[in-house]
């Protein structure tokens, strides 16, 4: 499934400025920019290292400027920049012929003054390492002018004013020092070096301008490198937190990066399963310890980029979808290991920070989710040894929740629900925040959390005689959750399920998606009628090309639009704004309830098309719940990619 974007596209800087390309290097560091070439975010950058991977990012190269030199004519650029008052200087853009996808790496080629150029870029595996290739395709040899731009910052802020910078030149590049981090810069071949200290004044961040945050950064260029371009010699840029090894090969690099985007077999015949397959590689990471074994290396999960880390509510979800194929299974196994030691009461961590702080508990279903992952992993492996020698700890974690865990997380001895919340928190996916603001606290007993405390507990008693013990308890007490939820969370006046029960105002009966878990799972908590009236009003209202409503239409409560500041955009997160990953537990009870396999092909096309839009290759966070359903959001999210993926791989 090629994916190009045609010349109209690039030259239209509108269009080009909405598409954005991303390469990662499985420490959590990535290089991300527009086919414009114009940074239109913070995030954006050539070269953005995870200093203590995946976390504590930084955006170490910005940009490199690029021009044409030849004596006929003026300079010709292949580069832009956008500024703070809306000038776009140099246009390069307009040359660009197109940008193709290698895989998930971009290909550039412009065609300028009689030559067509073409630019490479890609990471190097585990190493925070970029490069960037140019090659004449075609016409007379022309000088290579290169301006680095650099912003040695934290990914999340802007860098403002003059100074904080040192520089030493050498016969290749340069060293820079700033912010306590030193990152190298090397061209290749015969470079001609001319320091030259300068800045770049109020650089613009369109994205950032529309979030109504801060948007604007001054930039740091230690001078301009000329050198020779002709056939069939390569100019090639390497830039990394350490100098390229001795006899380092461009060659050698390139092919190693190519060589590891390779897909499964079982998704060469299903072009969109293909591309998911080379995206899903992007979100699966290496996390660093010190003083940590190389013979028990932590796994994780990046949620999103550009600004997520790894959370793990996110991590489990997706797993299945990421990592649940042959020759993939011992990362799965990692990344479930990873998240097992760090278990504290009873629950996984919901985030680890970006700063490196200790882990965030501050989630009710992410633990639960772990069961859900572990009962994929055990089915398609046959590793029971790995459950089995768990079984204490995941009997711990059923014991944490029945007598109570943080944030008021515990098991109602009355009905057997488990309910939870605090003033301040979200503890469901639904976790939108505002500085003390929760947008959605769903406190009380919700339906998706019970659905998953249902089979957590149906899962544990299975395992536990499975490994020589007792279920018998855990059995009993699966009952009770069942015969309960089916009792308490049936909402007979609209044909679907509670969104909440037992909640501050009572029982909630907002039309929300969540529901879909407890028909959805291994061991459905809603069955029969009600299944079928549950999916059928869940379509009806819910569900649309991209995925699934967060919030009925019909609902006061519901926005169209996603868009302003922060505050703005939060009300909006889970109050009408579609999210791709829920399609995957609709599809898992369509297909329970009406077998209808032809339908999951139908609901995926949508997303052929979306792969050249938004972020290349790949698929976005959320979608605003009215046509044309703009993507907004992340433009690469974990369970987007992971859920669509599982159920496409699924029907190949």
């Amino acid at each position: 499934m090629a994916l190009r974007i045609d010349t109209e596209t690039c030259r239209n800087l509108e269009s080009a400025l909405t598409r954005e390309w991303l390469v990662t290097n499985g420490l959590g560091g990535y290089a991300s920019g527009t086919v414009a070439g114009v940074n239109t975010r913070r995030y954006h950058g050539l070269l953005v290292a995870a200093m203590n991977p995946p976390v504590q990012r930084m955006v170490l190269l910005a940009a490199l400027e690029e021009w044409l030199q030849t004596s006929e004519r003026d300079p010709v650029p292949l580069a832009a920049q956008e500024y703070w008052d809306g000038t776009v200087y140099p246009e390069g853009f307009a040359h660009l012929d197109g940008v193709e996808l290698d895989g998930m790496l971009p290909v550039f080629r412009w065609t300028a003054d009689g030559r067509t150029i073409e630019k490479r870029i890609w990471m190097e595996h585990e190493t925070n390492r970029a490069v960037i290739s140019y090659r004449l395709v075609s016409g007379a040899s022309v000088t290579l002018q290169l301006r680095p731009i650099f912003a040695h910052r934290d990914y999340h802020v802007q860098r403002h004013g003059q100074g904080g910078f040192d520089m030493a030149e050498t016969s290749d590049g340069w060293i820079i020092d700033a912010e306590g981090v030193r990152s190298y810069l090397e061209v290749r071949p015969m470079p001609l070096i001319r320091s030259h200290p300068d800045w770049y004044w109020r650089v613009l961040h369109r994205a950032e301008r529309e979030r109504g945050l801060d948007d604007e950064e001054d930039l740091f260029t230690p001078g301009v490198i000329e050198v020779p371009l002709s056939q069939p010699v390569q100019v090639v840029v390497v830039t990394g937190t350490e100098p390229a090894p001795p006899g380092w090969e461009a060659a050698a690099s390139l092919q190693a990066a190519q060589e590891g985007q390779a897909v499964s077999d079982s998704a060469t015949d299903n072009g969109l399963a293909c591309q998911l397959g080379l995206a899903a590689e992007q979100f699966r990471v290496a996390r660093r310890t010190p003083g940590e074994s190389p013979r028990s290396p932590q796994r994780t999960v990046i949620a999103g980029y550009h600004w997520f880390t790894d959370w793990g509510r996110d991590t489990m979800i997706s797993l299945p979808g990421l990592a649940m194929r042959p020759g993939m299974l011992w990362e799965a196994r990692a990344v479930l290991d990873t998240n097992i030691r760090y278990l504290d009461r009873g629950l996984i961590p919901n985030r680890f920070p970006d700063t490196g702080q200790p882990p965030e508990y501050d989630t009710m279903d992410a633990t639960l989710w772990m069961f859900q992952a572990l009962a994929t992993y055990l089915r398609i492996s046959g590793d029971w040894r790995f459950v089995a020698d768990r079984l204490d700890a995941l009997q711990g974690i059923i014991d944490w929740h029945v007598r109570g865990t943080r944030h008021n997380i515990q098991m109602d001895s009355e009905d057997g629900l488990l309910a939870g919340g605090e003033d301040g928190y979200a503890l469901t996916w639904m976790d939108a925040r505002v500085q003390d603001w929760v947008v959605t606290p769903r406190r009380g007993k919700p339906i998706e959390v019970n659905a998953l405390w249902y089979n957590a507990l149906r899962l544990i008693a299975d395992w536990s005689e499975r490994g020589k013990r007792s279920g018998r308890h855990f059995s009993d007490m699966a009952t009770q959750v069942r015969e309960s939820a089916r009792m308490r969370f049936w909402y007979a006046e609209g044909g679907y399920c509670y969104d909440v029960v037992d909640g501050p105002t009572g029982d909630d009966p907002s039309l929300r998606p969540n529901q879909l878990m407890a028909l959805s799972l291994a061991y459905p908590l809603i069955e029969g009628d009600q299944a079928r009236s549950a999916l059928g009003v869940v379509t009806a209202k819910l569900l649309t090309p991209y995925g699934l409503r967060t919030l009925s239409p019909d609902d006061e409560r519901y926005l169209r639009a996603y868009g302003g500041g922060q505050r703005a955009r939060d009300a909006a997160y889970h109050q009408g704004l579609v999210w791709p990953w829920l399609l995957g537990p609709y599809l898992d009870a369509h297909l329970r309830i009406h077998g209808d396999r032809e339908a999951v092909g139908r609901l995926l096309e949508p997303f052929r098309a979306h792969l050249a839009e938004a972020g290349l290759g790949t698929i976005s966070e959320i979608f605003e719940p009215e046509p044309p359903f703009r993507p907004v959001g992340c433009i690469a999210q974990a369970w987007s990619v992971a859920e669509i993926l599982r159920h496409g791989v699924a029907s190949t």
